[in-house]
């Protein structure tokens, strides 16, 4: 199955149409981090030049080996970074949902995709194109702070799943990756609470569901997070985000 077949488009807004008009791409933009400072008519033509795709769950948001040809954001949903070896082992290298935006350092590097991200569940993704992006980066300070702090946090969260999956047990490798997901500079807004079944968190932690029952039970007894019905509430992030340390 080809990715064609795993997307369909979502017309852009039409030219005019303001994100303050009220149209759900005009307010994700007009939310995001590093859109402030934006004009309301920069965000009518980010809107214009914008991408929406529908990608099921499973489906590819784009693959390794790809030319990099846009900045990604999650507009709706979790998708997962992921990296399969040639001897067919794969690794979950870390988890983005809604309101996170990532690949900047492959479009920074001109190099193509070094990872597939696989969307966990029914997502939509917007697709901001390469022009675009250099235009934001040429012509915005601010734009340009957010990415410094982006890349900062990313190689921070990056060092620490490293550390979390060659020293600790399965119970903190759920604790860290769940810790990831709720990283409040990567992913401002996403509050306490996360739709995320016991399944994807096994993706995502590289454990079974089985494990992940039981790691959340521990997790939930040491009074980090409560479990609710097809997701978590996390209720001491920087707890979850020791764990096992």
């Amino acid at each position: 199955m080809t990715i064609s077949d795993l997307q369909r488009n979502i017309p852009p807004s039409a030219p005019g149409s303001a994100a303050e008009a009220g149209t759900p791409l005009g307010r994700f933009l007009a939310g995001a981090q590093w859109a402030d400072g934006l004009s309301a008519e920069e965000l009518r033509q980010l809107e214009r030049e914008i991408v929406v795709r529908r990608i099921a769950a499973g489906g590819f948001v784009c693959r390794k080996g790809e030319p990099v040809e846009h900045w990604i954001g999650v507009f709706d949903g979790v998708v997962k970074m992921s990296n399969l070896s040639a001897s067919g082992k794969l690794t979950t290298l870390t988890g983005v949902p809604t309101g996170g935006w990532f690949g900047e350092g492959s479009l920074l590097k001109t190099e193509p995709r070094r990872y597939d991200i696989v969307a966990l569940r029914d997502s939509r993704i917007a697709y901001m194109p390469r022009a675009t992006f250099f235009r934001l980066l040429d012509t915005n300070l601010r734009f340009n702070r957010f990415l410094l702090t982006q890349l900062n946090e990313r190689l921070g969260q990056f060092i620490l799943l490293v550390e979390s999956e060659r020293l600790h047990e399965p119970d903190a490798r759920v604790a860290r990756s769940l810790g990831a997901l709720f990283n409040p500079v990567l992913y401002p807004g996403i509050g306490r609470q996360l739709q995320l079944s016991q399944e994807e968190i096994g993706l995502l932690a590289g454990v079974s569901r089985q494990r992940v029952n039981q790691a959340l039970q521990v997790l939930e007894k040491a009074g980090l997070l409560q479990v609710d019905y097809g997701g978590v509430t996390v209720m001491d992030l920087p707890g979850l985000q020791r764990f096992g340390a």
